[in-house]
């Protein structure tokens, strides 16, 4: 019961700022987005985890047409979990570049992620994606889940 007054207030969030967000932005097709550089207030990533990003297009024949996604979904132990992936760009995404390595964030997740640094140790008491989010307010255990 809990899970689904959190998903709610969630979603209100996400709504509220996706309303506000297309009052202030054009239309325009996703294909003629231009790319927004990294900046102290975006997605950014170490030159590790572009390294890593870029291994991973490599392995997957992934094409340029296809972007990484970050996002943030309801769930995990804090509340917010953090979520990457390879996708298509839609109308309700702002491409974004950092490393070289362009982007996609859905516009009802920017709040969320504004201003994170992903990283990616490679050592051997830790391995794989890590995420240093400035609007986290509380974080789980493992780092991959958040509350703001």
């Amino acid at each position: 019961m809990a899970d689904e007054k959190l998903d709610d207030v969630i979603s209100q969030l996400i709504d509220d700022d996706k309303d506000e967000l297309k009052q202030q932005s054009t239309t325009e097709p996703a294909q003629e987005r231009t790319v927004s550089p990294g900046h102290e207030k975006a997605v950014n990533l170490t030159e590790r985890a572009a390294r890593q990003v870029e291994k991973i297009r490599k392995d997957e024949n992934l094409g340029e047409d296809i972007y990484l996604r970050v996002a943030v979904e309801g769930g995990g132990c804090s509340g917010l979990s953090y979520k990457l992936g390879f996708d298509h760009i839609t109308d309700d995404d702002e491409l974004i570049e950092s490393q070289g390595v362009e982007m996609v964030i859905d516009f009802r997740h920017k709040l969320y992620l504004d201003g994170i640094l992903i990283d990616y140790p490679d050592g051997l008491d830790a391995r794989g994606f890590t995420f240093d989010n400035p609007n986290a307010t509380e974080t789980c255990g493992c780092g991959s889940s958040f509350a703001t």
